[in-house]
């Protein structure tokens, strides 16, 4: 089994989101999320966090499938030889028509989408559950940590992804998401422990950490803010 140097049974997951994509078109009209792909400037931010990781020895990599992860890891990665899996049950979860929220009711249902996660058969914007999106992540954290061979690991998976898997290492299930940010490229990093396939200890070294941004400077809205910004009703 992996672990990292000078320890007994430690291991370290770099946890990022994508960077940045567009998905909205020129007229507000959403796009579909599944084929999006980086813009320039999310391939700067990609770049940014490659270079802030460019010394870590990663022992495995894996992604959620979807192109804007796929191109996020192949520039952090920067032609290392390393070989990308793909996880589909990383997919991000899969949000109703944003076109039949009311507008009177794009506050609570699209910027506040992630406050309502724990309420009894809470969907995402009308779209999949919380509940079966939080068993479908956690499957694929369980399966990653109890695995043999790695010590230092890159995922690059998305927003609502991220931060099932960063409320679970606090203990805060469904109700801490809203707690946590991710941002274009960001950078989680989670420390392990795992003894004979069993986690005994986790805990967070660093979260929605952004290379191109250390300090958040002029970043005054939340991620669904500025989705719900953008968006504009056809």
């Amino acid at each position: 089994m992996g672990r990292l140097a000078g320890t007994d049974r430690r291991r370290r997951v770099y946890l990022m989101r994508h960077g940045e994509v567009e998905y909205f078109d020129a007229a507000g009209r959403p796009v579909d999320p599944r084929h999006v792909t980086l813009t320039e400037r999310g391939c700067e931010q990609a770049r940014a966090a490659g270079m802030l990781l460019r010394d870590v020895p990663f022992d495995d990599a894996i992604i959620s499938g979807m192109p804007r992860t796929a191109h996020t890891a192949s520039l952090v990665l920067d032609g290392r030889a390393l070989a990308v899996r793909e996880e589909p049950r990383l997919k991000e979860i899969r949000a109703g028509r944003l076109a039949a929220v009311p507008p009177e009711r794009r506050e609570e249902i699209i910027t506040r989408a992630y406050d309502r996660a724990a309420d009894p058969d809470a969907s995402f914007i009308g779209g999949e559950s919380w509940a079966d999106f939080q068993l479908r992540v956690l499957d694929v954290w369980h399966d990653v940590i109890q695995a043999d061979g790695w010590a230092n690991l890159l995922v690059v998976a998305h927003d609502a992804v991220n931060r099932i898997i960063l409320s679970h290492v606090v203990g805060a299930a469904l109700q801490g998401l809203r707690a946590f940010e991710q941002e274009p490229a960001c950078i989680n990093i989670i420390d392990v422990d795992v003894d004979a396939g069993k986690v005994e200890r986790a805990f967070i070294r660093a979260a929605n950490l952004t290379a191109y941004n250390l300090a958040a400077h002029a970043n005054h809205h939340t991620v669904m803010e500025r989705i719900s910004a953008q968006f504009k009703a056809g």
